[in-house]
């Protein structure tokens, strides 16, 4: 027979489950409620700002080998080779002075007599010319269609430091003493242009100004109809090369500064 006390502890433990159960529902709805606002955008974007913060800039630089401001301060002698697009030719540049102020052409390995620098290119094999003018050198290989510029090149930096370093002089002491001055070069070069370049090149158009004489170095400008001329390299070379050397030999670097792209009036 159930008692009074039974059914009354019954009656409270039902009251109790019911309370559980109510606070469970209670629970779970609130779950819910959170979990859709997370899924929310609202909410998205408040977390995202919430919780990312700006991260500071950091740069990463490649290390630099030779800075520029360091290329001529440092004590190291410091060489850079630069083969033409056609391999024809590549020039070292240095980073100090080699003939300063000057230039010198070596067509030869017997005109390099007496120039050390010169005089060690030329037992390199393969090297068929050197010009020096001022911080570098420009050397042709006999082979222009097969020469390995990978190879010749570090052959070539090679015995440019090593006579650097000696301290010896580089170029012939007799080429120096014997150096006209500039006024001098500038003024036959000059004369050698009006009486003979021009009179050879009026016949297609063409004409040739002399822009600058610096020491010995010369630097020339095409126009007329050896602007853009097809032959204007073979013109430079054969024609104003030889006609300035035979007329003023101390003539070291000869150079063309004309924009040939810009030629209106092109031979073929």
């Amino acid at each position: 027979m159930r008692t009074l006390t039974s059914l009354f502890e019954n009656s409270k433990a039902q009251e109790n489950i019911e309370s559980h159960q109510k606070e469970s529902a209670v629970i779970q709805d609130n779950i819910e409620n959170r979990k859709l606002e997370k899924e929310s955008p609202a909410f998205m974007t408040e977390t995202v700002q919430e919780e990312i913060r700006p991260l500071k800039r950091t740069v990463i630089q490649a290390p630099v080998l030779v800075e520029k401001s360091d290329w001529h301060g440092s004590d190291e002698i410091l060489i850079k080779a630069q083969p033409t697009a056609n391999g024809n030719q590549c020039l070292f540049v240095v980073n100090r002075p080699l003939f300063a102020g000057y230039s010198w052409w070596f067509p030869t390995f017997e005109s390099a007599e007496g120039s050390p620098l010169a005089e060690a290119l030329f037992c390199l094999d393969g090297v068929e010319s050197v010009l020096v003018d001022h911080s570098t050198v420009t050397v042709a290989p006999v082979n222009k269609n097969r020469v390995d510029w990978k190879t010749l090149a570090r052959e070539v930096g090679a015995a440019i430091r090593k006579l650097m370093q000696s301290g010896s002089p580089l170029i012939s002491e007799k080429i120096v003493k014997e150096m006209p001055a500039e006024e001098k070069i500038r003024e036959d070069i000059q004369e050698i242009i009006d009486t003979e370049v021009n009179p050879g090149v009026s016949g297609h158009g063409g004409k040739i100004t002399l822009l600058n004489v610096k020491g010995n170095t010369v630097t020339v400008q095409m126009g007329g109809g050896c602007q853009g001329c097809s032959s204007a390299d073979a013109t430079l070379k054969i024609g104003i090369h030889n006609s300035f050397r035979k007329a003023v030999p101390a003539v070291g670097a000869i150079y063309d500064e004309t924009d040939h792209s810009a030629g209106s009036n092109p031979y073929y």
